[in-house]
């Protein structure tokens, strides 16, 4: 271990893991070039190329797969080390990883994260985005310590090595520009003859969007698909067509600016869960995330 850098380690797994160089820069609040050097370097103390580009991708080579097994270990038994050392004073340290998607990030994540900050200032956050397949095989693979992700209609797909905890019920709704009164409740029938901007392919919630037409005998043609809910939601309010959406996006009267909002028939709603492994240590930090986190689920009731 002699002169191994632990934060180029974190920087390799970062560029894997995000596809780019320019990705993991922006993550990390680096520079690509710096990036670029601290994997080099990491290659260079290894002696082995890690990573190889693949048109625009960042993809590991067989090197790169065989330490990125290793990083998730390595990064959880410094967290151990750091946690062992911290229990002799009174502060909270060592890093805790966590998934989400991108609307429960914006609209939930925020002040559970500063309230966290504030009680523990030298406990590092870092937060991923993605849908949950990724944010799944993240915490299986331990490259994220924990999920805060929209379970699929089938909950049996899970991995019986996670521990799923569910916290919110989150009904769906429609929405379409402010000009376009719609009927309240609206069914698929009625979407299927407007136009439509809908989450692309791939997630939990695109999945359960699909069901809901496919239960009423319908399959929706999108005329645009997008992966940012905010996005989709800017496009509607442009007039280029209506949506189902999460209704946590459009609890506010700013987020629900220029749109009209409608309830479905029949209900539409995803559950929101917290998954972690069964067998992941849990340091004081990650126990205090896992906590503020299990308060989602007080405060929905």
């Amino acid at each position: 271990m002699r002169g191994f850098n632990l934060d180029h380690l974190q920087t390799f797994a970062d560029v894997v893991r995000l596809g780019s160089f320019s990705a993991a820069a922006a993550r990390l609040n680096l520079t690509q070039p710096a990036v670029s050097l601290q994997v080099r370097q990491l290659e260079l103390k290894l002696g082995l190329k890690l990573i190889e580009r693949v048109g625009r991708k960042a993809t590991p080579t067989a090197a790169g797969r065989a330490l990125l097994q290793h990083a998730g270990g390595i990064d959880a038994a410094v967290n151990a080390a750091l946690e062992d050392v911290a229990q002799h004073g009174r502060s909270v340290i060592g890093r805790v990883r966590i998934g989400i998607g991108a609307t429960a990030c914006i609209h939930i994540l925020p002040p559970i994260l500063s309230d966290l900050r504030r009680r523990f200032p030298e406990l590092d956050l870092m937060v991923n985005t993605g849908n949950a397949p990724e944010i799944l095989r993240a915490i299986e693979d331990n490259s994220l310590d924990l999920g805060l992700v929209t379970l699929p209609p089938n909950n049996k797909s899970l991995g019986r090595a996670l521990d799923v905890t569910p916290l919110i019920d989150d009904d769906f709704v429609a929405i379409a520009p402010k000009a376009m009164k719609l009927p309240d409740p609206v069914t698929p029938a009625m979407l299927m003859a407007l136009p439509l901007v809908i989450p692309e392919p791939g997630g939990n919630t695109r999945s359960l969007i699909d069901g809901w037409f496919a239960a009423a005998g319908f399959t929706p043609k999108a005329g645009m698909e997008l992966d940012s809910v905010e996005a989709i939601k800017q496009l509607v309010g442009a007039g280029l067509g209506c949506s189902v959406l999460p209704g946590m996006a459009l609890t506010t009267p700013e987020s629900r600016r220029g749109l009209e909002v409608r309830a479905l028939k029949p209900r539409l709603t995803r559950q929101l869960a917290l998954v972690l492994r069964r067998d992941k240590p849990l340091s004081r930090g990650l126990r205090e995330t896992i906590a503020a986190l299990r308060g989602l689920k007080r405060r929905s009731r």
